[in-house]
């Protein structure tokens, strides 16, 4: 099935352009969506006047999100995690836990379906991909590292992402008047 698309679709192609897409993913997703319209000779004399509409939209849309590209590219976030001899996880580190880290850190909320990685089941450091728009797509670091170990860390910002538990003994209050108020 030929399609003009509407609307720019990752890992397909831009507004305006004319692709050749499986049956069922056109007939199922991109018509029901308004993402793209079957590529007939009418639809595709308009393809040029689309095309145009959307470079203007994507240029504003870019440029509104410059500013949160540049807060999240090089931010490493550091997750503290239970892991066996191996290195294997007793968990994983998802992708809603990632963008959580990021709205602590940066207060830029980016949803799940942004973050373009898979479950992390593995300690190490890991590059993630954040798809903010077609353009922009920051990189940044996520550090897994196993619980009560050090971490050897770059230089740059570092948020820890998971809050470590509070040791079991409080601290003790001076003795004196002002401790028995």
């Amino acid at each position: 099935m030929k399609v003009l698309l509407l609307k720019d679709v990752y890992k397909l192609g831009r507004a305006g352009d004319v692709k050749r897409v499986a049956d069922g993913y056109g007939r199922n997703f991109l018509l029901p969506q308004k993402l793209a319209v079957l590529a007939t000779s009418a639809a595709i004399t308009q393809a040029e006047r689309i095309r145009e509409k959307a470079n203007i939209q994507r240029a504003i849309v870019n440029k509104e999100m410059d500013t949160v590209a540049k807060q999240l590219d090089g931010l490493t976030l550091v997750f503290p995690a239970r892991a066996s001899e191996t290195g294997k996880l007793y968990g994983s580190i998802t992708t809603q836990m990632i963008g959580e880290a990021i709205q602590a850190k940066s207060g830029v909320e980016v949803a799940r379906r942004q973050i373009d990685t898979q479950p992390l089941r593995v300690l190490g450091e890991y590059k993630v991909l954040i798809r903010l728009t077609v353009d922009l797509i920051p990189e940044i670091s996520v550090i897994v590292h196993r619980e009560g170990e050090a971490v050897n860390l770059p230089a740059r910002a570092i948020v820890e992402a998971a809050p470590v538990e509070k040791p079991a003994v409080e601290a003790v209050p001076a003795e004196g008047p002002a401790a028995e108020e």
